[in-house]
């Protein structure tokens, strides 16, 4: 019986000692254009997002299928042909903010961001992600880019859309995480 009541209270210290902020509103921009062909761009305003303000790890999860293009007809190519949603529904990151400190965010501030982004069923470690914050009363703002190759993913462009289609894709953020 002891036992069962340390562990409860551990479980108990533990869970209120971590502050994390959350959203479920958060932003993914991502943009694969090519100079002088029709933008390939897409925005997902859906993306949960949280950040345990204790140590600095990081985490967001977008729907692939929440990815909204300006022509209807390339949000279904995106979905059924390159990103194949409907068997890899979910992209995910999950890394950790170096030399994160809540006691700095009194100012916008940058910081590097390390971690695994997996998209289309494999995954891949990013690096020296520059990620802003900026800390107002309980809410964290969180922003900022990264570039990915679309073949570190798998995915196949066509030889007949290749000149259209950038191997590069840009990737903006930008999260507004409130205390939990």
């Amino acid at each position: 019986m002891k036992k069962i009541i340390y562990l409860i209270a551990l479980i108990s210290i533990n869970s209120f000692a971590q502050s994390k902020y959350l959203t479920k509103t958060g932003t993914i921009n991502f943009e694969a254009s090519v100079p002088s062909v029709e933008e390939v761009k897409a925005e997902n305003n859906s993306v949960t997002a949280i950040l345990n303000s204790d140590n600095g790890e990081f985490a967001a999860l977008v729907f692939v299928k929440g990815f909204r293009f300006k022509n209807a007809l390339m949000e279904e190519h995106f979905n059924e042909n390159y990103a194949e949603s409907d068997m890899y529904p979910k992209a995910t990151f999950k890394g950790k903010i170096k030399d994160f400190s809540m006691d700095m965010l009194n100012s916008e501030l940058e910081f590097k961001l390390d971690g695994t982004l997996t998209f289309h069923g494999k995954t891949k470690q990013v690096n020296d992600v520059v990620i802003s914050l900026n800390k107002e009363d309980d809410l964290i703002s969180a922003s900022g880019n990264f570039k990915v190759l679309v073949s570190d993913f798998d995915i196949k462009i066509p030889r007949i859309v290749r000149d259209k289609v950038s191997e590069e894709v840009q990737i903006t953020y930008k999260f507004d995480l409130k205390k939990r």
